[in-house]
């Protein structure tokens, strides 16, 4: 026999929205180890009522980023309806870059590790499936690198957030990027 989950009640809703809102706002400008009575504070609810609703960290993280990594994810999607590749592959780098600058709780989500059963790490894997399709059509197109992998977009993301400004640091790394630039890789 399954049990259903009672709807919240209206004040315990609120203070969840209260709390996913406040996470995202300082998960955002901090990271995702960011203080709890901080968000806690910022929601204007008690500690307690933070862990009553959100037992873990994890589980905290989880509701401010799986709404972004669905924005993410319409990303890639977009990329691959482009009719041409390597303007997939663009649009795709400049969305994604763009997400990384303006919120670090993002940037952290993407680069950690979490419970492969969570929904942060299935929304993550799905999401490099659909990056990989998005690096082998603009190979297949020739207009990427051939030796270019998944794993190098770590490199890109870092490379063009580190610039002061972001995309002309993403330019000078996708000029390097095209095919008909390319020199053997180490």
């Amino acid at each position: 026999m399954t049990t259903r989950q009672r709807p919240l009640r209206a004040d315990a809703r609120r203070n969840r929205e209260a709390l996913v809102a406040a996470a995202r706002e300082v998960f955002g400008a901090k990271g995702v180890d960011a203080p709890l009575d901080e968000i806690a504070r910022r929601a204007e609810v008690a500690i307690g009522t933070l862990y009553n609703r959100f037992p873990t960290r994890v589980d905290l993280v989880e509701a401010a980023f799986l709404p972004t990594l669905d924005e993410a994810k319409a990303v890639t999607e977009e990329a691959l309806a482009c009719a041409d590749p390597w303007e997939g592959f663009v649009l795709f780098l400049e969305r994604s870059v763009l997400m990384q600058v303006a919120d670090r709780g993002f940037t952290q989500v993407c680069a950690r590790a979490f419970d492969p059963d969570s929904g942060l790490e299935k929304a993550k894997h799905a999401m490099a499936s659909r990056m990989e399709r998005i690096i082998t059509r603009a190979q297949e197109a020739g207009a990427l690198r051939p030796d270019f992998r998944n794993h190098d977009l770590a490199v890109v993301f870092a490379a063009a957030s580190a610039a002061p400004d972001w995309r002309r640091g993403l330019a000078l790394v996708l000029d390097g990027l095209r095919a008909s630039a390319a020199h053997p890789l180490p």
